[in-house]
């Protein structure tokens, strides 16, 4: 395996045996693990490592250091200026053309991943780090992290990596408008609060809690996080009547399927039950 000195992958599992939780820690903490190219080409190979390896049926991705994620590198762009560029592109087409090429398909790696993310927000989430720590299925945040968002106030940019999308799915209109453009911290237990991040945790709890909370997510029945999503992606766009349709349509193909049968004879024998791993392809 090829190895960064950005990002760094372990396996856990049950007493060290059948890995079943991939932990993927950032751990550029000297400069509180900007977005860079190697950093992100590194992190996307790993997670098509986890999508790749059936044995794993949860991941964790946090990072080391006071931060989770700072965002764009732009001590790269430093030296920059808006007109054309030696190639005669803008430094912003150049920028649009790195997100679609790169940064947004990272996003899309996370959500679209067939296991469940659990994102432990160790520090400061700034900048498009927001769209990196929400892009998660659960979200916990230490004590001493918050959500900073500059585009609007400092650089006149909007929000980007999925950041407008994701916030204003989990805090409406109003929060999600004022963040942009107030620029205000927001911290964790606030974030907890309102409910763009499942909880707050105490920091030196929080790699614990979330291998534990990813460990319960192990044990659900393989493709039942993407269900999750289409089924939550369809009820965001649909009507009552619509959506009631979509369930009805979807338990049609899943009622009677193996995970099912498995759910109903654990709840006759008073027991846990126990779903079948993911299967290759």
């Amino acid at each position: 395996m090829n190895s960064s000195p950005a990002v760094r992958m372990e396996r856990h599992g049950n007493n060290g045996n059948n890995a079943e939780i991939a932990l993927i820690v950032l751990q550029d903490s000297a400069r509180m693990n900007p977005l860079g190219r190697p950093l992100q080409l590194r992190l996307r190979e790993l997670l098509a490592e986890v999508r790749e390896d059936t044995s794993l049926r949860a991941l964790v991705l946090t990072a080391e250091g006071r931060g989770f994620c700072v965002g764009a590198d732009l001590s790269s762009m430093g030296g920059a200026q808006g007109g054309a560029q030696a190639d005669g592109r803008t430094l912003g087409a150049q920028t649009a053309d790195k997100m679609q090429q790169l940064s947004n398909r990272l996003i899309l790696d996370l959500q679209q991943l067939p296991v469940p993310v659990v994102c432990a927000i160790n520090g400061a989430a700034a900048g498009a780090g927001v769209g990196l720590a929400l892009a998660g299925d659960v979200a916990l945040a230490a004590r001493s992290a918050y959500f900073y968002l500059p585009f609007l106030p400092r650089l006149g940019i909007v929000p980007d990596l999925g950041t407008t999308w994701f916030i204003e799915r989990r805090l409406g209109r109003a929060r999600a408008l004022g963040l942009s453009l107030l620029g205000d911290r927001l911290g964790a237990q606030q974030a907890a609060d309102w409910g763009l991040v499942w909880a707050c945790v105490d920091d030196e709890a929080l790699r614990e809690q979330a291998l534990a909370t990813a460990a319960r997510l192990a044990r659900l029945p393989a493709g039942a996080v993407l269900e999750a999503h289409r089924a939550l992606d369809h009820a965001a766009a649909s009507t009552l009547e619509q959506q009631l349709h979509y369930e009805a349509e979807r338990q049609r193909e899943l009622v009677g399927a193996p995970a099912f049968m498995e759910g109903v004879q654990a709840f006759m024998q008073k027991r846990e039950p126990v779903f079948a791993p993911r299967q290759p392809g």
